[in-house]
């Protein structure tokens, strides 16, 4: 195996060549065209003065460019920085600042969003490109005719460059690219995660953690679908390590990769059937979506062997009615970002025992131990999830606080803390019990308690916050948070405050509800006790 990112893609380039690598709104991509355009990103980004080991955001939707982007940013020896493309300046500034980055290549529509933070961070270099700028001219034409296509304003500078006009430097690869440095325990790329804290941490990935990780993911489905044949429709974003590590890894085993910028069910019922997908990954809310929307029996999806679940535990409700509906199973994986992805997973030859998450992939040994102790738990009995692999991750970016609270030694091994309970049988098959945290799971996302409490006590009125998850069937949790206003104000309304949170947060980490409170529980020592909360409401849900 090779043991570098672009290496292990430029050898299955080399090997699939016109073969289809990327379906992106109707378009294909082959191999050969994206290895092409991808070495002349990489020598763009060098001609701009970039240099290998330097951070590069990348801040745009699930696109064609963004596969160019990462892997052109991988060629030119740089590390790649994801990040969703719907952050507001506040975790866009942060992040630029934690990670170091000098470089972005963000969408036309954010452009407004990086221009604001520039003179705040170290950003001296701004790619910027438009949703449709691979696409053929003719699709170009047309999405400008009837005004299809999302559009932003861009300054072209000295500092800001246009991704068309970068390509266009270098119609054909220059051979003065470095050589590629086959450094395993290089880090290639760093993914930023929620949790319990303020801000988002940030999870640093080697060439060959990312690589074996991938290996290991992609080719589950493989009894099912031989993995140069798989058509995988990639509806989890590229920014996740979901997207990454099920999607994305196709092409480093020859498969497809169907794109599309944002979550579609009618666009995702039409590419499924137009191009006869053969495997779809998403998280549970998606599936729920798909079979209550209303054009479901008007699409043939039969093409599709394997339908993957992961994000969140998928409702066993949820499992049956598709088993029902189209006489398929939805197979399920647990894993982190900490851990590159997959934990767990389903195997695809044996009939998985319900509410199973799966057993654990070969490249991860994990015990399960009591959340106090840390002593193992005996088989049978819930205890938190403790993972560790050859290559793990063993910290996260300046945050020595934090790495000390994830990252533990046991026996002189270093094991990652989940903060989730499970619980294994006989058969090594794990099940998913509970977060001994205060992460809310949200559509997928795991979102801080923390960080939301943060934004919504900046608020001049509120002088405490406690923000829990509530179960719901449709999006896993809602966020709910408990406020406490200052004494002498009148008038502010939950309304207010949640527009207060949309201009500070990203839009997934909004509250849904506001409940106002005289006061929050908390522990001699000043501690909010967020378990009490969470038990009040879990007690007015059974009524």
């Amino acid at each position: 195996m090779e043991y570098n990112i672009y290496a292990s893609f430029e050898a299955m380039a080399l090997k699939r060549g016109d073969n289809t690598a990327v379906i992106y709104l109707g378009t294909r991509y082959s191999y050969r065209e994206l290895k092409n355009l991808a070495e002349r990103f990489a020598t763009g980004l060098l001609g701009l003065g970039v240099t290998p080991g330097q951070k590069v955001m990348l801040y745009i939707p699930n696109t064609i460019q963004w596969v160019v982007v990462w892997l052109g940013i991988q060629r030119a020896g740089a590390i790649v920085v994801p990040i969703t493309p719907i952050y507001t300046p506040h975790d866009l500034a942060y992040i630029a600042n934690d990670s170091g980055a000098e470089a972005i290549i963000c969408a036309d529509t954010n452009f407004g969003y990086v221009k604001k933070v520039l003179p705040d961070t170290k950003l001296k270099t701004v790619i910027a490109t438009r949703m449709d700028d691979l696409l053929p001219a003719w699709k170009r034409f047309f999405g400008y005719l009837f005004d299809v296509v999302p559009k932003g304003k861009i300054a072209l500078d000295k500092e800001t460059h246009s991704f068309r006009d970068l390509l266009n430097k270098y119609p054909e690869k220059l051979n003065d690219l470095p050589p590629l440095v086959q450094d395993g325990r290089a880090v290639a790329e760093i993914l930023y995660t929620g949790g319990t804290t303020k801000f988002p941490k940030g999870v640093p990935f080697t060439h060959d953690l990312y690589l074996t990780s991938m290996a290991e993911q992609i080719v589950v489905s493989t009894p099912l679908i031989a993995p140069e044949k798989n058509i995988i429709f990639g509806n989890a974003p590229l920014f996740h390590i979901l997207g990454q590590t099920c999607s994305l890894a196709t092409l480093f085993v020859g498969g497809t990769l169907m794109l599309q910028p944002k979550v579609n069910v009618d666009a995702t019922f039409e590419g499924i059937e137009r191009f006869k997908a053969t495997a779809m990954i998403g998280v549970p809310t998606l599936y729920r979506m798909m079979l209550e929307h209303d054009r479901l029996d008007q699409y043939d999806l039969s093409s599709v062997v394997y339908w993957y679940s992961a994000g969140d535990v998928l409702p066993v409700e949820v499992g049956k009615r598709w088993q029902e509906k189209f006489g398929k199973t939805i197979y399920q994986g647990y894993g982190a970002t900490e851990t590159c992805g997959g934990v767990t997973m389903c195997p695809v030859d044996i009939d998985n025992p319900p509410k199973s998450i799966g057993r654990v992939v070969p490249s991860k040994r994990v015990m399960l131990v009591d959340t106090n102790t840390l002593e193992p738990v005996p088989l049978g009995e819930p205890g938190e999830l403790l993972v560790r692999s050859d290559f793990m991750v063993s910290n996260y970016l300046n945050k020595p606080e934090e790495t000390a609270e994830a990252f533990v030694r046991i026996d002189d091994r270093l094991w990652y803390r989940t903060a989730d309970v499970v619980s294994m049988d006989a058969d090594g098959n794990l099940y998913f019990v509970d977060r001994t945290v205060d992460t809310i799971k949200h559509k997928g996302y795991r979102v801080s308690a923390s960080e939301i409490e943060a934004v919504l006590q900046e608020h001049h009125a509120v002088v405490g916050a406690c923000v829990v998850g509530v179960p719901d069937e449709m999006v896993g949790e809602r966020i709910k948070a408990y406020v406490v206003l200052k004494q002498d104000v009148k008038g502010i309304t939950g309304y207010e405050l949640i527009k207060w949170c949309r201009k500070n947060l990203v839009a997934y980490k909004v509250p849904q509800y506001i409940e106002f409170r005289d006061m929050l529980p908390k522990s001699k020592v000043g501690k909010l006790l967020r378990r009490e909360i969470r038990d009040e409401e879990k007690r007015r849900n059974e009524g």
